[in-house]
């Protein structure tokens, strides 16, 4: 493969954002917050946060807020969950792919935690998410910040 004249240098942007869906609020919520916790102690850029219904709608605001150039990178964050109406797997499925896809279109790094628990509804797994999206919020903003580091090390040539 041949690297094309154009390189890629997302050291130089002073933001990242942050998407959230809004069904299960209260949880996705902790998430947001351990993130912009451990983010800030990680790295000096600014973190706008951005909020859509559910977690459908997540790739879409993904692709637009990475196509406007003003990002390091994404993150995404949602709870998908089996309540018994409809096929989760297939929206979960969707959210990552899109997720994927946007992050291979437009060379922003994107990560997800987006999360489907296998059982979100007996007596105790609200509460257990409750805490488990703490650390995957502090996970996430190590993984952003590592991987941010990273790109700024070197410029990253694109490939065409």
């Amino acid at each position: 493969m041949k690297s094309n004249s154009m390189y890629f240098d997302i050291a130089t942007r002073d933001r990242v954002a942050f998407i959230q869906s809004c069904w299960h609020r209260d949880i996705v919520d902790r998430l947001r917050d351990s993130f912009l916790d451990e983010f800030a102690k990680l790295d000096g850029r600014q973190v706008d946060v951005f909020e859509v219904p559910g977690a459908f709608e997540i790739p879409l605001k993904a692709q637009f807020l990475a196509n406007s150039g003003k990002y390091a990178a994404v993150v995404a964050a949602g709870l998908v969950v089996d309540g018994g109406i409809y096929r989760h797997e297939f929206v979960a499925s969707a959210v990552i792919d899109g997720l994927m896809n946007t992050q291979l279109a437009t060379h922003t790094p994107i990560f997800s935690a987006v999360l489907t628990p296998h059982d979100f509804i007996s007596d105790g797994q609200p509460e257990f998410f409750a805490e488990h999206f703490v650390s995957k919020g502090i996970e996430s903003a190590q993984a952003c910040a590592s991987t941010l580091a990273e790109y700024s090390r070197e410029p990253v040539a694109l490939v065409g």
